[in-house]
């Protein structure tokens, strides 16, 4: 076989590769509509109370209690938990902060202040008696 008659060969190849492509696309894309527009709400109920019963019928606790599975789910919880703590414990330690700051502003603008300053708009003494 000549040289040419490989390179033809390959063309067709290819080629043959190509249609097979788009007419695989094509298909596709009718399966994913047919699929789409066969989910009623029937079937979707249906679906549910099948598989619902196949779950209940496992018994997946027990199969859980005996594995490492629900150790597993048990340290996810923890880890997420503490993690959670952590940043509720930094944002409390920033509110923190921000208070003693607030608070220490105001004790040094208070002190600055007489306690009760004469006013020309009070025409009696607020001091006391």
């Amino acid at each position: 076989m000549s040289f040419d008659a490989l390179i033809q060969k390959v063309k067709q190849a290819e080629g043959a590769l190509e249609t097979s492509e788009r007419r695989t696309a094509a298909r596709w894309k009718e399966v994913k509509i047919i699929w789409k527009e066969g989910w009623t709400p029937g079937r979707i109920v249906i679906a549910g109370l099948a598989s619902g019963f196949v779950v209940g019928r496992v018994k997946p606790l027990k199969l859980a209690g005996s594995g490492g599975l629900l150790n597993l789910v048990t340290a996810l919880s923890g880890l997420l938990a503490s993690g959670n703590a952590q940043a509720a414990a930094d944002e409390a330690g920033q509110a923190a902060d921000a208070a003693d700051s607030a608070a220490s502003k105001v004790t040094a603008s208070a002190a600055s202040q007489p306690l009760h300053p004469q006013s020309a708009d009070m025409p009696f003494d607020v001091s006391g008696p």
